[in-house]
């Protein structure tokens, strides 16, 4: 167990780390996240995701699914005056997210809930939102032997707890008639994100695709919707994470540390 002080002013803001916890910085948002390798580290999605979707910026209800230890509200909370509210269906997850908004002072526009998002829109009520994140469990369940045997793991990368049509049919509940719903996923599930969302009333309006290097397949695919929206797709430019010296591309830094 480690304790962090963090000095204000005459206050000092203290935080209590778990096992493996580290206390990490978001750099550009002059943040600091809770982490850990055993439980959960956010990865460059939850980070491309918090820049990619609209967020109104005075005002706004905002609402992340899987939020993990809650990086996107914090990301977003950099953006936006406006309330954001993080799901999360892990405990552990949950408590990691709670301390980490605590430490940052944000408890009066951050909140975290610890629960299945399935029953959200019931909790919180229905078209309350303005935009609605998620970055969800990628992989379909595979066969027992398959799945990773950290737990904490497994229902973050699986479709164990929740299921993509979950995501987003629980998404389109939350999300006011002409709101947002953004996405974080593979390029590989684009037509049943496509699909499911048209099924719940979400028309796709951007989508942008994330490249490892020049040359290379995309891996990362980001889309923002809009309820009840008219047709008209916009393909964003493609975002490359690595130039050919292996390095951040000036568009990563700039997301990453806030650097031109």
């Amino acid at each position: 167990m480690a304790i962090y002080f963090y000095v204000h002013e005459r206050w000092i803001y203290v935080v209590e780390l778990i096992g493996d916890e580290r206390l990490d910085f978001l750099l550009a948002e002059n943040l600091r996240i809770i982490q850990s390798p055993s439980v959960f580290a956010f990865s460059l999605d939850a980070v491309l995701l918090a820049k990619f979707v609209y967020v109104p910026i005075q005002k706004g209800k905002l609402i992340d699914l899987c939020s993990g230890n809650g990086v996107i509200p914090l990301f977003l909370s950099t953006r936006t005056k406006g309330s954001v509210i993080g799901v999360e269906i892990q405990e552990r997850l949950y408590d990691m997210a709670v301390r980490s908004i605590a430490y940052n002072q944000l408890e009066g526009r951050l909140t975290m809930i610890h629960g299945d998002i399935k029953e959200t829109p019931k909790q919180l009520g229905y078209g309350k939102f303005d935009v609605v994140t998620c970055n969800p469990p990628y992989f379909p369940t595979p066969a027992k032997k398959e799945i990773n045997e950290n737990e904490h793991l497994a229902i973050a990368r699986h479709e164990i707890l929740c299921t993509l049509d979950d995501a987003i049919q629980t998404s389109s509940k939350l999300v006011r008639q002409g709101g947002k719903v953004a996405f974080v996923h593979r390029p590989g599930r684009l037509i049943d994100i496509v699909e499911l969302m048209r099924k719940y009333r979400l028309e796709p309006k951007r989508i942008q695709f994330v490249y490892p290097k020049v040359g290379k397949e995309a891996n990362t695919l980001l889309i923002e919707a809009i309820k009840d929206g008219s047709p008209d797709l916009k393909i964003e430019n493609p975002l490359i994470v690595y130039n050919e010296k292996d390095e951040y591309t000036p568009e990563l830094r700039e997301i990453l540390y806030g650097e031109n």
